[in-house]
């Protein structure tokens, strides 16, 4: 190749230089347009009932953040929580204790909480002769999975740690799975939370009466996987608060139920770390 040759060749190649940059930073950035998110929720309804609650929250979160999301859920809680514990999900809607036992490997960092706390209570049918938790002892109390942190893990904590009560535990499913059993005499008491036990029928919460409450903690929290990039974690996290500040963000949070979202931290979630109910935790049932 003579003189002249190699300099046209040179000339070739840093004119195509920029347009193959511009080639692999189009393409760079097409790529990370097509990522899609997944979106999960721990099963907190049937599918069907979840799937009509949270997908317009999802595709209205999308279209404000900018981003592709995929809701997705497990049919039982037992399966999610396996999920959750493998970082399947980029984004969650879950527990909060899992949240703190998944901490620091694999790790979910919440976003989106509701403000108002959650308390676990114990019921009984108002008719019942049971009056206070020692009248419990042996007997069969039903709650809607063993991790479930109110209506469950946290009771069946209190229950044997501070009050050293031996209960027989019957698991259901659902929080209304409770509340129908208790009320129909198939168990003699049964775990719930105050937000699931006002969404149920008038003739369900009018023959129940609260023996029991334990104490406050955070809310169920929206939150993502570390893996997600910063800034579409926190294009997330302001979607969902700027949607919740609508009238029609409002009518989708109720809902959840999530009355009044806020942003929340790992902080929040802390203080349960030194509650102890990794022992509680029930791994495979």
């Amino acid at each position: 190749m003579n003189t002249c040759q190699k300099s046209q060749s040179r000339w070739s190649l840093a004119l195509a230089l920029p347009a193959l940059l511009l080639g692999l930073l189009t393409a760079t950035c097409t790529m990370a347009a097509d990522k899609t998110y997944t979106f999960a929720v721990t099963p907190q309804f049937e599918q069907r009932k979840l799937m009509a609650i949270w997908m317009p929250i999802v595709e209205a979160v999308e279209k404000r953040a900018g981003l592709s999301l995929k809701l997705t859920s497990m049919i039982s809680v037992p399966e999610f929580e396996k999920e959750l514990a493998k970082s399947t999900f980029d984004f969650v809607y879950c527990n909060p204790y899992s949240i703190i036992k998944s901490v620091p490997d694999p790790g979910y960092i919440p976003l989106v909480r509701d403000s108002a706390p959650l308390r676990g209570i114990l019921l009984v049918r108002k008719d019942s002769v049971y009056t206070k938790l020692a009248d419990l002892e042996k007997k069969t109390v039903a709650f809607p999975s063993p991790n479930a942190i109110g209506a469950s893990l946290l009771m069946r904590a209190d229950l044997a740690r501070l009050h050293h009560i031996t209960i027989n535990p019957m698991y259901v499913k659902t929080h209304s799975s409770v509340y129908l059993h208790v009320v129909n005499g198939l168990a003699d008491a049964g775990g719930g939370v105050e937000t699931t036990l006002q969404e149920q029928e008038p003739a369900v919460k009018d023959a129940l009466r609260i023996i029991y409450t334990t104490r406050e903690f955070p809310s169920l929290p929206v939150a993502a996987n570390p893996r997600v990039p910063k800034t579409d974690r926190e294009k997330v996290r302001k979607a969902l608060l700027e949607l919740s500040a609508t009238q029609e963000g409002k009518e989708m949070f109720a809902r959840v139920p999530m009355q009044d979202p806020v942003a929340t931290s790992l902080g929040d979630y802390a203080p349960m770390r030194a509650w102890g109910l990794e022992s509680f935790w029930i791994d495979k049932y």
